[in-house]
């Protein structure tokens, strides 16, 4: 354990909203070991930066690490060489080229359809009706799983999301998770023959002619998954639920004095959908006073990284003509989002302003009952919503 101070949190209470602890921690103890986590918690914005870039001391590879017990080791949880070769294979499938090239006709062709279905219906929910299968059609495309359904994309990500965040151990959690991944795994071979005799610019079909073995083919697609999905579509809805609650940040774009991407990014600084990077302690260390012991767990909190006072005034406040160039949504390290591009697209080119102008007079009857969770990952659980059918 490290000598960092204590402090405890109450699980269910820092799930449904983590920032008031997360801000006490970044005043009183900017690294702090919670005991109701196991890890030791980096909470201030350049420590994370500069520690997340450190992998010789602070490791991605996690031999008994939630995700990789329960989804195989995936090039996120590889160091140096050995991420970097399954990286330059897997990025040009999302880079920012093939995103302009080629997933973006598709992620608008999928969009459209799904709001020639919802627009007659003038109400719904908008994370089940709307993020949700906006972002599981463009995953499906992404990957190469054409035949599954949005609902199991989301299904199936969601389960490995939970199952990563385990970290009390629940066996129900663990066996869903389990069950997921061997779906996933029935999916992909029921794929490969296809794919095999006519290969495309998915990533399963990308990767397996890269070079890349079938095991590492199969982990990789399970993390795409895991946050391919819950990212764009916590991020649709939750940018949604910020415009519409704060009208006269939607004033600024409408008016052209803001970007749909200033939206995007604006969000996912003031909630962050990827909140937490876990990480292993590879050999004794001290930073900041705080000494650091092989194998510890550590965690790197991006969700308060991007709450930092030091680089944002006000930082619980959502303002579009914020200078976000200090957060760290997506990481700051050589581990960096690889599908950075393709979330920027598929949430701030396609899904906001497409909904924003086929739902006309869009807003939420009642913005109280829009219910947000997590800490791991988090966003809107529900978005009621209603427009002008």
């Amino acid at each position: 354990m490290s000598t960092a101070p204590g402090y405890s949190i109450d699980p269910k209470a820092f799930w449904a909203d983590p920032y008031p602890d997360l801000a006490r921690m970044r005043a009183e103890a900017p690294i702090a070991f919670v005991p109701e986590l196991g890890a030791t918690l980096f909470l201030k914005r350049d420590d994370i930066y500069e520690c997340e870039k450190n992998v010789a001391v602070f490791s991605s590879d996690q031999p008994g690490g939630l995700m990789n017990v329960l989804m195989g080791q995936n090039m996120m949880r590889k160091d140096g060489e050995a991420h970097m070769a399954e990286r330059r294979v897997f990025f040009p499938a999302v880079s920012p080229k093939a995103v302009r090239e080629v997933w973006r006709t598709g992620f608008e062709a999928q969009t459209t359809e799904i709001l020639d279905r919802l627009a007659p219906q003038g109400e719904a929910d908008l994370v089940r009706d709307y993020a949700l299968p906006v972002s599981g059609e463009a995953l499906k495309l992404l990957t190469g799983l054409t035949n599954i359904t949005y609902q199991q994309m989301d299904a199936w990500s969601q389960a490995m999301m939970d199952g990563i965040a385990n970290y009390t151990g629940d066996p129900a959690i663990e066996a869903t998770c389990h069950a997921a991944t061997a779906a996933i795994d029935a999916a992909i071979d029921e794929r490969l023959p296809e794919l095999e005799a006519r290969p495309d610019t998915s990533l399963i079909s990308v990767m397996l002619a890269g070079g890349l073995s079938l095991e590492q083919t199969r982990a990789n697609i399970k993390l795409t998954i895991s946050g391919g999905q819950n990212e764009p579509r916590d991020a649709i809805a939750g940018c949604i639920y910020a415009l519409l609650t704060h009208p006269d940040q939607l004033t600024l774009i409408r008016e052209g004095r803001a970007t749909w991407r200033q939206a995007f990014t604006e969000y996912c600084r003031w909630v962050s959908p990827i909140g937490m990077s876990p990480r292993r302690v590879a050999q004794f260390f001290t930073y900041n006073g705080v000494e650091f012991q092989p194998d510890e767990r550590v965690f790197f909190m991006f969700g308060a990284a991007n709450r930092d006072e030091t680089h944002f005034a006000e930082p619980n406040r959502f303002d579009l003509t914020r200078d976000t160039r200090a957060s760290i949504p997506f990481g700051a390290g050589p581990h960096f989002c690889a599908g950075a591009a393709a979330s920027h697209t598929l949430v701030a080119d396609v899904a906001l302003p497409m909904a924003f102008e086929r739902l006309t007079g869009l807003h939420l009857p009642r913005p109280g009952a829009a219910q947000f969770g997590g800490w791991v990952f988090r966003g809107p659980l529900s978005l009621p919503a209603a427009w002008n059918a």
